[in-house]
C-alpha cells in the first residue's frame, strides 16, 4: 500500500523529521530513504526531499555512497542547524532586542530575556560575533514605562487566545471603587509604548478599551464566546487618534510654526492626515477623526506651537483646558 505524504511538496519539511535523519546519518551506519521512510512512515519521495534540503538548503554534507547503498557525512556534523538566518534577518532581530528593552525593570524583562538567550544558543558562533557587533550600533529609548502585571497580562492573552468570558475587577481612573465588568476579550494590544485590551463589554453591548494597569483581578465565568469574524483591531482604531475611538465625525485642522513644520513632516500621525505647506514656512495638518479626547492631549504638548483652525468644539476644549491651568500655575510672577 503506498504511503500518504504527510507534508506537500510545497510546504518545508518538518525539523523534527529532518532532524532525525541527522541522527541517523551521524550513527555511521549508511541509511537509505527506504529504511528511513519505514521508520517514519512517510514516503521515499518525502525522505528524498528532506535530505535534498538538508544539503542544498543547510549546507549539510551529505553524500550518497553507492558501495553501502545509503548515505553518510562526508565530515563530522558537530549540531544540527536549528537556525538558518541571514544578516537581514539579524538586523531585524537586534532591533527588536533593543525595542524590547523597554521592558527592563518590568514583569516582562525574566521571560524577554529568557527567549532571547534561548535565540542566541541557536545561532552559529560566526553571527553571534556579527550580533555582538550590532548591538553597539542600535538601542531605543523610553522614558515612561507602563506599569503592569504580568499575571494579569497572561491570562487576558489566554482568554482571547480560547474564547473564555472574563469577570474584572475594574478600577476606572478616578473611582475610589473598582467595579465589576463581565468581558469578551478580543485583542490584547500595545500602543505606542501602552497595553490595552479591547472586549465586548456585556453590560454596555459595545466593544469598550481597558487599561491592564487598573484591572484589579480577572477569573474566568466558565462561559466560552466566539470572536466575530469581521472583527478587526485596525478597523475598529480607524478615526481614532490612538485607542479611543468614537461615533462622531470631526474634521480636524491644525496649524503648526516654522519652529515645528519639520517634525510634522517627519511623521505619518493618522492614515487619514493630509499635509498642506504653507507660504509662511508653516504646515496644515488635517484629519478626520471620531474623538477628540486623544487629539486635545496631543495639542497641549505642543503648546503655543500650534493652533487649532477647526472644529469649534476642539478650540473650545482648549481654551478650558489652557485657562485651568493658567489658574493653578497661579499669579505671574513677571513685572
Amino acid at each position: 500500500m503506498k504511503k500518504q505524504e504527510r507534508c506537500s511538496p510545497m510546504s518545508r519539511p518538518p525539523l523534527e523529521r529532518m532532524m532525525r535523519i541527522h541522527k541517523a546519518l551521524s550513527s555511521g551506519k549508511h541509511p537509505n530513504t527506504t529504511a528511513l521512510a519505514n521508520e517514519m512512515e512517510v514516503s521515499t519521495k518525502t525522505i528524498q526531499r528532506d535530505i535534498d534540503f538538508m544539503r542544498d538548503r543547510m549546507g549539510l554534507p551529505i553524500e550518497y555512497v553507492k558501495q553501502k547503498y545509503g548515505f553518510h557525512y562526508t565530515e563530522a556534523v558537530e549540531a544540527f542547524p536549528t537556525l538558518q538566518i541571514t544578516e537581514g534577518e539579524l538586523v531585524a532581530l537586534v532591533v527588536a532586542e533593543k525595542a524590547l528593552q523597554q521592558y527592563r525593570g518590568t514583569p516582562f524583562e525574566k521571560r524577554l530575556f529568557t527567549a532571547f538567550k534561548k535565540l542566541e544558543k541557536s545561532l552559529p558562533d560566526t553571527v553571534s560575533l556579527n550580533l555582538a557587533e550590532w548591538t553597539q550600533t542600535i538601542s531605543f529609548r523610553t522614558t515612561a514605562e507602563p506599569n503592569v502585571d504580568i499575571g494579569i497580562i497572561d491570562i487576558l492573552a489566554q482568554s482571547a487566545a480560547s474564547g473564555r468570558t472574563l469577570k474584572l475587577i475594574y478600577r476606572k481612573p478616578g473611582d475610589a471603587e473598582p467595579e465589576e465588568r463581565i468581558v469578551d476579550p478580543y485583542h490584547i494590544g500595545n500602543v505606542n509604548g501602552d497595553w490595552f485590551l479591547f472586549a465586548q463589554d456585556h453590560l454596555r453591548k459595545a466593544i469598550r478599551t481597558f487599561v491592564p494597569s487598573r484591572i484589579v483581578s480577572a477569573t474566568a465565568t466558565g462561559a466560552i464566546f466566539k470572536r466575530p469574524s469581521k472583527f478587526d483591531l485596525e478597523r475598529h482604531l480607524k478615526d481614532s487618534f490612538g485607542v479611543y475611538s468614537g461615533n462622531n465625525d470631526h474634521r480636524v485642522r491644525i496649524r503648526f510654526n516654522r519652529t515645528v513644520a519639520d517634525y510634522i513632516r517627519e511623521k505619518r500621525w493618522h492614515p487619514s492626515q493630509e499635509l498642506i505647506d504653507l507660504p509662511s514656512g508653516e504646515i496644515e495638518l488635517q484629519l478626520r477623526l471620531g474623538s477628540l479626547v486623544e487629539i486635545e492631549r496631543w495639542i497641549l504638548g505642543w503648546g503655543g506651537a500650534a493652533t487649532v483652525l477647526e472644529p469649534l468644539e476642539l478650540i473650545e476644549r482648549l481654551r478650558t483646558a489652557a485657562k485651568a491651568i493658567l489658574d493653578r500655575c497661579g499669579p505671574s510672577t513677571g513685572s
